[in-house]
């Protein structure tokens, strides 16, 4: 710290188990923000102090004007913020608008932070910005633990020209790569609460190899046709609860990948965009294992399809124990689908005969209207089967003047209940099931 101001001793009373002692109160005026450090005096007992730190980003230059590069009173802001060993605040406040440029926001710190967005932080319009920098990053979050972020505010990743560069909207461009808009890596304990995100250049949040993550109260807003503007996205990490939010994208509302486990998402709506993702998994030949996620109480609406489960040929690992529950589908394509060719190419991809094991995977609970024939699809790997599936209370309409149906392709399991359409398996016995446990459950 610099700049240190004069420090006043005064002497307080203070009532603590019925017995007075004295305390003497230091001021410490640093710039940027006041602290009260309470310390007590020499030979008594150290209690503890309660002390609310709050930084504001205007005392370190922020304009808050959506005009001028506030990036430099962020990153001040935030070094003081994780090198202060008590609970600290970073504030950006309603009605101010702060521009933000690609930025690395890093840990570990030596307390607790939390970042208050009540106001708005904005990206820059323009991708040269991000010229000689990381093109799949704007605000770069990693080795943080115990971060807090909310206040209701928003954060608007200016996406539109990255988007009309996009290849999968003009095939005459070339394939660049896009930032995602917030990226947690290595992150642990980690809570994001009451945010707006839109318009993300691709992503729009995304945790990666993180542990212990409650996200509730996300509202993610972009239009049906941006290109990979994935809602949340969920990459490595275990321990994951997403509730009570919204997605409305031109992509997966979640994806999940990578060796993932022990994810719970309830309370949840999506539409338009790609649905609920698991995968895509096993691209370019490689291993993925993604287990013991629950999806429960979830409303779908006018998707590119419902619950999903994709892998590409050639990968391996596997998907296990996987349960999908309670969910409400109004005019979706395959509302349930699970597709081991997956290829999201411009070639045809070639045939391969290894695969991503799918394997004790449910669907309880499904009701609604298909804007497909298919409403029910499971096309799986000929060398590589999937198994354990298990469908049971499955109401899915066509929301057209077709009827639904069911399709299976090497897809083994069992039905309970009403079914329409009609269950396909190749095999409608009872088979044993390994879905999620009740202590499972508990632990998500």
């Amino acid at each position: 710290m610099r700049n240190l101001g004069s420090c006043s001793c005064s002497m307080r009373i203070v009532l603590l188990s019925c017995t007075y002692v004295l305390i003497c109160c230091i001021t410490v005026h640093v710039e940027g923000f006041d602290s009260l450090l309470q310390l007590p005096q020499s030979g008594l007992p150290i209690t503890r102090i309660r002390s609310k730190r709050v930084l504001h980003l205007g005392d370190f230059g922020g304009k808050g004007d959506g005009i001028h590069n506030d990036t430099g009173a962020f990153k001040h802001a935030w070094d003081i913020a994780c090198s202060f060993p008590l609970r600290t605040q970073i504030v950006i406040p309603f009605g101010y608008t702060f521009l933000i440029y690609p930025t690395d926001i890093s840990g570990p710190c030596k307390s607790k932070v939390t970042l208050r967005v009540s106001g708005t932080i904005v990206a820059p319009k323009d991708p040269d910005a991000w010229n000689g920098l990381n093109p799949r990053k704007w605000l770069y979050f990693h080795g943080v633990n115990h971060l807090t972020m909310e206040g209701g505010g928003k954060i608007n990743g200016m996406g539109q020209k990255w988007w009309a560069r996009s290849c999968k909207i003009n095939a005459t461009n070339p394939c660049r790569r896009a930032p995602t808009a917030i990226t947690f890596h290595r992150c642990k304990n980690l809570k994001v609460d009451n945010l707006m995100l839109v318009n993300s250049q691709k992503m729009h949040i995304a945790f990666t190899n993180c542990v212990r993550l409650k996200v509730s109260r996300l509202k993610v807003i972009a239009p049906a046709a941006s290109p990979n503007t994935d809602g949340i996205h969920i990459s490595s990490s275990r321990g994951v609860e997403v509730k009570d939010s919204i997605v409305r994208t031109g992509d997966d509302c979640i994806s999940i990948v990578g060796n993932s486990s022990q994810i719970k998402i309830r309370n949840f709506a999506c539409g338009p965009g790609h649905g609920i993702s698991i995968g895509s998994l096993g691209k370019s030949n490689s291993t993925s294992c993604v287990h013991d996620v629950m999806v429960d109480q979830v409303f779908l609406s006018n998707t590119d399809n419902g619950v999903r489960i994709k892998t590409w040929q050639g990968g391996s690992g596997n998907v296990t124990k996987i349960q999908f529950q309670n969910v409400l589908m109004e005019n979706v394509s395959n509302p349930v689908i699970i597709d081991q060719y997956y290829c999201d190419s411009p070639l045809p991809c070639v045939n391969q005969t290894t695969a991503v094991k799918v394997e004790n995977i449910s669907f309880v609970h499904i009701k609604g209207t298909s804007a497909t024939e298919d409403a029910i699809r499971f096309a799986c790997s000929d060398s590589l089967p999937c198994e354990g599936l298990y469908l049971e209370d499955i109401q899915l309409a066509s929301s057209s003047s077709t009827v639904a149906k069911s399709f299976c392709w090497e897809a083994h399991g069992s039905s309970l209940g009403p079914m329409y359409p009609p269950p396909c398996f190749c095999n409608d016995s009872i088979i044993k099931l390994n879905v999620l446990s009740d202590a499972t459950l508990q632990s998500l």
